[in-house]
C-alpha cells in the first residue's frame, strides 16, 4: 500500500467518495512524431465527466478517441493541456502514484479480451481482486455480468461474448471509479454485442461507475447520457440524450 495515498484527493478509498467532476479535461493536445512528420491526434479537447456519467466517444478511426481514452487512463500523456482526476492533475503524479491510479481507480476493457487461457473465469478475475485494496469477490463480479454459471470454465470453453464479459468483470472487480472501454463490441456479432453492452450498462447503473465507451458504431450512442463525436482530433459535436435506451432496445 502506498503511504499517504489511500485518503489523498484523487485516489480510491473504500467509501467510494470522489469529488465531482471526476474528470476535467482542459485543452488537451497530443502530437506524435512519425519520423520528421508531426501527427496531431488531439487538438485542444476539453470536456468534463461527473460521477455516474455514461459517455460514448464516437468517431471514425484516427479521430482521436483511443488517444483521449489512453490519456484519461494514465496510459499516455498530453503534449499540451491537462487532465484533472478528482481535482488532481494526472500529469503531476509520480510514477508510484500513477501506478496506483491505474491499479485502483480505473478499469480498462479493450476489444480483445486478454484472458489467461490456463485460468478459469473465476481465476482470471481473482488476479485483480488479490491485489486491489477494496475488491468485490470474483463470484460477485462475475454475477454482475451474468456469468454465475460459468465461474469454472476456461476461456476456450466460453463464447466471445462470455470472454468479453469476464474481461468486464475483471475490470470492475476492484471497484474502480472509472470504467474505460475501447471498442468493447468491435469483434462481436449483434446479439453477443448486446449482451456485453448490457453488462457495461449494469455496472454503470448499479455501481454508479463513471463510464466512457469508444465506438465507431453510432447505434450505441442511444444508451449514453452524452455522446461526444470526435473528428480530426477535435470535438465536433456533443449530444445530450433525454432518455437512455437499454441495449436490448437499440436499433441495429
Amino acid at each position: 500500500m502506498l503511504p499517504d495515498t489511500d485518503n489523498a484527493p484523487g485516489f480510491h478509498n473504500p467509501s467510494g467518495a470522489v469529488a465531482a467532476p471526476v474528470f476535467e479535461i482542459d485543452s488537451v493536445t497530443k502530437v506524435y512524431l512519425q519520423g520528421e512528420v508531426e501527427v496531431h491526434a488531439l487538438r485542444g479537447v476539453s470536456l468534463e465527466l461527473s460521477k455516474g456519467d455514461f459517455v460514448v466517444l464516437l468517431g471514425q478511426s484516427g479521430s482521436g478517441k483511443s488517444t483521449l481514452l489512453n490519456i484519461m487512463g494514465g496510459l499516455d500523456t498530453p503534449t499540451e493541456g491537462r487532465v484533472l482526476y478528482a481535482g488532481r492533475d494526472i500529469g503531476e503524479f509520480s510514477e508510484r502514484e500513477l501506478t496506483f491510479y491505474r491499479r485502483e481507480n480505473v478499469g480498462f476493457v479493450f476489444q480483445f479480451y486478454n484472458l489467461i487461457p490456463s485460468l478459469t473465469a473465476r481465476e482470471n478475475v481473482a488476479l485483480v481482486t488479490e491485489v486491489a485494496l477494496d475488491p468485490m469477490t470474483p463470484e460477485d463480479a462475475l454475477a454482475l455480468v451474468g456469468l454465475t454459471e460459468r465461474l469454472d470454465h476456461f476461456p476456450s470453453q466460453l463464447s466471445g461474448g462470455e470472454q468479453q464479459r469476464v474481461a468486464i468483470a475483471r475490470a470492475i472487480a476492484k471497484q474502480p471509479d472509472v470504467l474505460l472501454c475501447d471498442e468493447p463490441t468491435g469483434a462481436l456479432d449483434v446479439e453477443t454485442g448486446v449482451a456485453v453492452l448490457e453488462a457495461i450498462d449494469r455496472v454503470n447503473r448499479d455501481l454508479g461507475t463513471t463510464t466512457a465507451v469508444i465506438t465507431h458504431n453510432a447505434v450505441i450512442s442511444d444508451m449514453a447520457h452524452r455522446v461526444i463525436t470526435l473528428s480530426d482530433g477535435r470535438i465536433a459535436r456533443v449530444q445530450e440524450n433525454e432518455k437512455r435506451l437499454p441495449p436490448s432496445d437499440l436499433k441495429w
